[in-house]
């Protein structure tokens, strides 16, 4: 975990892709679920958020 969030601290890619990824799927299954309307409204906003933030990030160094 250490590692983890040293990498983030030095912008390094590895920890910033896995983070976009968590948020991406994340929206998914906000998307798909059927019990919460607030999850719903907001899962295109989450998927958005970790595309664009996955797009950036394939641009940091190893």
């Amino acid at each position: 975990m250490r590692v983890f969030f040293s990498g983030l601290a030095r912008f390094r890619r590895g920890p910033w892709e896995m983070l976009a990824t968590i948020l991406i799927g994340l929206g998914v299954v906000m998307l798909m679920q059927p019990f919460f309307l607030w999850a719903f409204t907001m899962s295109f906003i989450v998927t958005l958020i970790g595309t664009v933030m996955f797009i950036i990030t394939s641009h940091f160094p190893e």
